[in-house]
């Protein structure tokens, strides 16, 4: 049976001054995880706010475990790609 995981990244950009500030960062995010892990990625929440973001990113797998690596993997990119500006992320199971 197919797995479907949902990583969510909760994200503080500081230090963005302004919206395109924001999405500089959200697009550099949305299109490493893409290119490195070949998930589909939306920002799904906050995109009129200055400062916050909720970034997902979504895996269709035959096994869970593949599945989880594939997630586990985008979350510690993400991780180091945006440092403390990462406030929090969780990934949940689709059933």
């Amino acid at each position: 049976m197919a797995a479907i995981g949902v990583l969510t990244l909760e994200l503080e950009l500081v230090q963005s001054h302004s919206l395109k500030d924001k999405r500089h960062w959200v697009r550099g995010l949305k299109d490493r995880l893409r290119a490195g892990f070949n998930v589909a990625v939306a920002e799904v929440e906050d995109q009129n706010l200055l400062n916050r973001s909720v970034v997902t990113a979504v895996t269709v797998s035959g096994s869970r475990e593949n599945a989880a690596k594939v997630l586990e993997s985008a979350e510690r990119a993400a991780a180091a790609f945006l440092g403390p500006n990462l406030v929090s992320s969780g990934i949940e199971w689709l059933e």
